[in-house]
């Protein structure tokens, strides 16, 4: 997917805080991002690998926690 597909994708979804997370990533706001590693980011999970490809492609970087910490 292209990056305005994914944006397009997430608009006709209502998802404004993830066009948050990759607008603030786009400027350099966003240095890590802390996720669960069974949840993800969205449910779709094309999507949310799309998502996380396009973050990592603005040197976001993706820490995967446990449930236990």
């Amino acid at each position: 997917m292209t990056e305005q597909e994914i944006i397009e994708a997430l608009e006709s979804s209502g998802l404004e805080e993830v066009l948050e997370l990759i607008k603030e990533a786009k400027t350099g706001e966003l240095g890590e991002l802390e996720l669960a590693k069974p949840l993800g980011l969205l449910r779709d999970e094309t999507l949310n690998a799309e998502v996380l490809k396009l973050l990592e492609a603005y040197e976001v970087d993706i820490i995967y926690v446990d449930d236990d910490e």
